[in-house]
């Protein structure tokens, strides 16, 4: 099977293609304008040189069966554009555009062609998060924090906020009946934002502070007098009485740890398959951030 590999910042080098080259039976095609990185991936990943392309038209040529989208957030629209266009199965990275109607045109546009498009929000597929679904969750907090960097608003929420959005909707019991947004803003950087999310029977928190003075995320499901806390991904600890610590082994990959290979995966079955996955649940995420960028800019206003 032949994969497409769009941009080959850290992202891919770190996360995906190690997942992806060590998969029996694919065929890796790679693309990027950079020579020298096509080169310096290339050698590292042992891939042929008819499997390096320049473009997104050298990569059509070569006919793919898939393709992942890691190139950056601005150049997402024209290349899922042409990969649909040419029926190619997509997975992008999030987000899938900066602006909401774009990303509209392009779930519409995998719907009326039939054709997959999965959007990488790896944490509904890392194990410490999935398996919060089997606990109470009459109250989830979630906050991811950074040291230092204060953004424009779209682009942190889009870039960053939104992977906060999505699991605050993964793991909601119910459909929320209210939103809330709360932000603070200073010289047009978005320095920390708070979204509640509430419905029957439970409320749910993201947090995110771009001047933390540390980077972290911790992830916290409670209700029924018992509590799951998840740390930056990798501890679990179990709070119901005595607390107990589980911790992620010593081998475990970091992608397997962050959901990324699992989702990698259900992508590569869903092709095999011959399934079509649809965006359309991914949207909605897009929609309540663009909420979320609306209430920003109200407040800072």
């Amino acid at each position: 099977m032949k994969i497409g590999v769009i941009g080959l910042g850290d992202i891919a080098k770190k996360a995906y293609l190690p997942v992806l080259t060590a998969q029996p039976g694919l065929e890796p095609h790679l693309v990027t304008r950079n020579a020298a990185t096509l080169t310096s991936v290339g050698d590292a990943y042992r891939v042929p040189g008819e499997q390096r392309h320049t473009s997104l038209d050298g990569l059509l040529a070569a006919r793919p069966d898939a393709a992942f989208v890691h190139a950056a957030t601005a150049a997402h629209p024209e290349l899922v554009r042409g990969l649909l266009e040419a029926g190619v199965p997509t997975y992008v990275d999030k987000p899938l555009a900066y602006e909401l109607a774009e990303s509209r045109r392009l779930v519409d546009l995998a719907e009326r062609g039939g054709t997959s498009l999965a959007v990488g929000f790896n944490r509904r597929h890392a194990p410490g998060y999935a398996q919060c679904l089997e606990h109470s969750r009459d109250l989830i907090l979630l906050q991811k924090h950074r040291v230092g960097l204060p953004e424009d608003p779209r682009r942190m929420i889009l870039d960053d906020f939104i992977h906060v959005v999505d699991t605050l909707r993964f793991l909601a019991p119910g459909v929320p009946d209210h939103v809330g947004v709360q932000a603070r803003t200073s010289g047009g950087l978005l320095h920390h934002v708070v979204l509640q999310l509430a419905g029957e029977g439970f409320t749910a928190l993201g947090v995110m502070n771009r001047l933390s003075g540390s980077a972290e995320e911790v992830l916290e499901v409670s209700g029924q007098d018992t509590k799951r806390e998840v740390r930056n991904l990798s501890e679990i600890i179990d709070h119901k009485g005595q607390p107990s610590v589980r911790r992620r082994g010593d081998w475990v990959p970091v992608a397997r740890q962050r959901g990324i290979e699992q989702a990698v995966l259900t992508f590569l079955d869903a092709v095999r398959a011959g399934a079509t996955l649809s965006a359309q649940d991914a949207l909605r995420t897009h929609e309540l951030c663009e909420r979320v960028v609306d209430a920003v800019r109200e407040q800072a206003a």
